[in-house]
């Protein structure tokens, strides 16, 4: 896996077929040699592409806690929110592949959460530690939002 951080913005088009090409500069270091990765939908207009192996380190580990707890009873008055968990859980991600000239076929589901047509514009953004697409409005009320904010998070990283 590597460590490189993946950083850049590019605008790109959704074709008719809801694929988005992923630069190179971002999927090359992320996904590696099969381009095999996972997406994720993380806030509503935002999905995220993840190495599959640092995503599954990640769930494996969240996952074994869960199941820990349940086995030791320390989540029996809890159950709503177990299964409100594995709800999302089931829908929150899904194995992905990238196809010829870097083109991420977007599924059923993920596009909706997107919310771009096709032939709509998409920004594929380097995140550090994985890859987003951002439908434009969104991605710019977030930037509004944070970029106040990041003198103050790259010191407190970075110290």
């Amino acid at each position: 896996m590597s460590t490189n951080l993946l950083f850049g913005e590019y605008r790109r088009l959704l074709d008719e077929r809801f694929r988005v090409s992923i630069p190179t500069e971002l999927s090359g270091s992320l996904l590696g040699d099969d381009g095999e990765g996972i997406l994720a939908k993380e806030r509503f207009g935002a999905l995220s592409l993840w190495s599959a192996a640092r995503w599954s380190e990640k769930l494996d580990q969240g996952v074994r806690l869960v199941q820990e707890k349940i086995h030791a009873g320390r989540l029996d008055g809890r159950i709503d929110e177990v299964q409100r968990l594995g709800r999302l859980l089931s829908t929150r991600h899904t194995r992905v592949r990238l196809a010829g000239r870097g083109r991420l076929v977007l599924p059923e589901g993920f596009r909706e959460f997107l919310g771009v047509d096709a032939g709509g514009e998409v920004l594929v953004v380097g995140a550090a530690v994985c890859v987003e697409l951002w439908q434009p409005q969104v991605w710019f009320e977030y930037v509004q939002e944070s970029m106040p904010e990041f003198r103050q998070l790259f010191d407190q990283l970075s110290a």
